[in-house]
């Protein structure tokens, strides 16, 4: 059974060829940028093109995407044509095809307005039940693109499974006032805690998504590594999230003190990732406790497959 990746010359895509491909799985990578991992090369907007790569699809995982730092570079019609349309081709001829069961990648970004408490409020529990608020156009696109994946499942009996993906890119963070206030390393070690998955994680949540699709029929799963933190910690964390992590993992402290790093002075959110481990069974190796112990075992604190795709940047035009 033939799978085809969408988005294949970007992160997730690339690392999701590589470990089908390893694993000897028939693969096809779909791209509108040329690369090792991508064996088709268009546009997802292009319906033709779309149906041109179908024959003997089985699966689909679709991780092309407008990011949101396409932003302040593409249009909102180029957002809605890639996020929406784009997704909405590729249901529609898997549907014809007969493809089995379909694998959207989104984005916990999704969220939007949701994520940040009122003034004085406790950090947010996020769940799948949270109700997304998008606060841009890429996440409109994403929830739009969710809802057809939702459309298509309750109509036309495709199996299709939605994994909001916390960040897991290797790329300096788009705020310039966080990159002035931490060090690339020690921001993404504190991600850890509510707000970051390693790639690799990410890669192994998607291949049991494809295995599990046809038996879940639909859902929707948030995937970031697993918090330490439980809704009782929600107060103080907004609080004074450097006593509660303390409480959690004692040893940061030390590690962080040699190395002059600091932790967030308050944590306003956190992703939770249990409805994912217990439909997909999903074991996520990575959290801030094992960044935690690799930094202070001298190593990188990236996954293999993490560091082997490294930085890729953004596509500076249309995605495939």
């Amino acid at each position: 059974m033939k799978i085809l990746v969408t988005g294949s010359s970007g992160h997730l895509g690339e690392a999701l060829v590589r470990e089908l491909r390893a694993a000897g799985r028939p693969v096809v990578g779909l791209d509108i940028i040329p690369s090792p991992y991508t064996d088709v090369v268009g546009s997802i907007v292009d319906r033709d093109f779309v149906r041109g790569c179908m024959q003997g699809v089985g699966v689909i995982v679709h991780t092309a995407t407008l990011h949101k730092p396409h932003v302040a570079t593409h249009t909102r019609q180029q957002f809605v044509d890639t996020n929406i349309t784009g997704t909405l081709h590729l249901l529609e001829e898997a549907r014809i095809a007969g493809v089995f069961s379909f694998v959207f990648t989104s984005t916990t970004s999704a969220f939007g307005h949701a994520l940040v408490p009122s003034e004085g409020a406790p950090a947010v529990w996020i769940t799948e039940d949270v109700v997304p608020v998008p606060k841009n156009i890429y996440g409109v696109t994403k929830v739009a693109a969710e809802d057809l994946c939702e459309l298509f499942a309750n109509d036309h009996r495709l199996p299709c499974l939605v994994l909001r993906t916390s960040r897991f890119f290797p790329e300096e963070d788009d705020h310039k006032a966080t990159r002035e206030a931490y060090a690339d390393a020690n921001l993404k070690a504190n991600e850890f805690l509510h707000r970051r998955v390693d790639l690799e994680d990410a890669v192994s949540a998607h291949l049991l998504a494809i295995e599990r699709a046809a038996e879940i029929g639909f859902g929707k799963y948030i995937i970031s590594a697993t918090a330490p933190f439980t809704p009782h910690d929600l107060a103080e964390l907004r609080r004074d999230a450097p006593t509660v992590v303390r409480r959690y993992v004692p040893e940061y402290e030390a590690e962080y003190a040699r190395r002059g790093w600091t932790m967030f002075p308050s944590i306003g959110r956190v992703y939770v990732n249990e409805r994912a481990r217990r439909d997909l069974g999903w074991r996520p190796r990575h959290d801030f406790r094992s960044v935690l112990a690799r930094l202070i075992a001298g190593q990188d604190p990236r996954s293999s497959l993490a560091r082997a795709i490294g930085s890729k940047g953004y596509h500076p035009s249309e995605p495939g």
